[in-house]
């Protein structure tokens, strides 16, 4: 049986505020441990959304995906995400509507799936996160915990 919660995290950790989903899945690997062990959540992080990540939705009651943006407002943005075939819609990367659209084509039934948006200024290599982007982790990290843990006790 998999977790019926599920995070998903992208970002590429060595490029400046791209790091900002790998940072909040650091963070809720050891805030949440104790409902990942009982195999309430799962997390699940890579660079970008692919087209496989659409079976990751299989068996799921609600998704979030955290990524940086570079326009989401401060501290962070949270969006529902509906299925809807757009321009990212390729075999490499996709936008997280993009990958419910593929999802609505494979799996079962779909997840509820949020967007968490952190804002990002500087993407380059070798960069450490901004001061924003730590203030948006820390805000959608505690932000997080408490929706995750409120799902959990309201089933």
């Amino acid at each position: 049986m998999r977790a019926p919660l599920l995070v998903v995290a992208v970002g590429n950790p060595s490029r400046g505020d791209d790091a900002i989903g790998p940072a909040v899945l650091e963070r809720l690997e050891v805030a949440l441990a104790p409902e990942i062990a009982r195999g309430d959540v799962e997390l699940l992080g890579d660079f970008q959304l692919q087209i496989e990540h659409a079976l990751d939705l299989e068996g799921r009651a609600r998704v979030w995906i955290v990524d940086a943006s570079v326009d989401a407002p401060a501290p962070f943005a949270v969006t529902r995400v509906a299925p809807e075939r757009d321009r990212s819609f390729s075999s490499h990367a996709l936008s997280p509507s993009a990958l419910l659209d593929v999802a609505a084509r494979t799996v079962e039934s779909l997840p509820e799936t949020w967007c968490v948006a952190i804002p990002g200024a500087r993407f380059e290599l070798g960069e450490p996160l901004t001061d924003g982007a730590r203030a948006g982790v820390d805000a959608a990290v505690e932000w997080l915990m408490a929706d995750v843990r409120g799902r959990l006790v309201a089933k």
